[in-house]
């Protein structure tokens, strides 16, 4: 064995042999480090496509978001006045109780009792206010009410929402006697304590009578599904009108008897 291992021939095909099995293994290595390196590649090119998506949906956002502002600005009706422009950033979806958040606050010059409306019309009234936000309570809202006025027959009523449909309101306190018309549309009234009138909020679309009073369904004219940008109106409520419209309606029996006391007393005296 050990003659036969001493053999050129014999050491050749061992060293062939040997080489053989080193390259089938470095092969087997390279193929195994070569999976392991797409594999970091593949991560790194999803990482990097994932920046890139996510740099372009920002882009897309902002361009959506500039084209919107500048159609809203554009659109924006006369009867406006002075405005804000803000973006809904939140909302409550409720059968009853929906409610708003929209992206100016306080630093904005935005206060407590502001109308928030769109070039369609109304949305709704600012009910609480934070440095950089705003709750707003839209007219799909139980609690939330306003004083309308219809464009040809001029009558006034109270427009509430409490039946679910985010595109219809009802009409209160309209008594049998108006002549109301169905297709007209309603505007707030000088009776609302927070908007300015002429704001468009909707349509009659069915009228019916009921033992003293109609009962109005109002279409609405903004659609709350679609809705992604408002605009605040910064015309104020005339405090002067709510503090006369809240005071009691008898005065108070402290002023009374001061009144009383300052008439001028008869007098017995008997002059020429």
């Amino acid at each position: 064995m050990l003659m036969q291992l001493q053999r050129k021939e014999t050491l050749d095909a061992i060293r062939e042999r040997g080489l053989v099995i080193n390259a089938a293994i470095s092969r087997q290595f390279t193929d195994a480090a070569a999976i392991f390196t797409l594999e970091r590649d593949n991560r790194q090119l999803f990482l990097q496509n994932a920046r890139l998506f996510s740099q372009l949906l920002r882009q897309q956002a902002v361009l959506r978001d500039a084209s919107a502002l500048n159609a809203i600005q554009a659109t924006a009706p006369q009867w406006v006045g002075n405005y804000k422009v803000a973006r809904v950033v939140d909302r409550r979806f409720s059968s009853t109780d929906n409610m708003l958040i929209i992206d100016a606050g306080s630093r904005r010059g935005i206060a407590k009792d502001m109308a928030v409306l769109t070039p369609d019309g109304l949305v709704g009234r600012v009910i609480e206010v934070s440095a950089n936000y705003a709750k707003v309570m839209p007219v799909i809202n139980r609690n939330f009410m306003v004083s309308v006025v219809s464009d040809s027959t001029r009558t006034n009523g109270l427009l509430a929402w409490r039946n679910g449909n985010e595109r219809l309101a009802m009409l209160d306190h309209v008594p049998v006697s108006s002549k109301l018309l169905v297709g007209e549309r309603v505007t707030t009234s000088d009776y609302s304590t927070f908007a300015s009138r002429g704001i468009p909020v909707g349509q009659i679309i069915r009228v019916s009578k009921d033992k003293l009073f109609y009962k109005v369904d109002v279409r609405l004219a903004v659609d709350f599904s679609s809705l992604s940008w408002v605009l605040i109106s910064l015309a104020k409520p005339s405090m002067e009108k709510i503090e006369l419209m809240q005071s009691p309606d008898i005065p108070e029996k402290g002023s009374v008897n001061q009144a009383t006391q300052q008439q001028p007393q008869p007098t017995n005296d008997k002059r020429p």
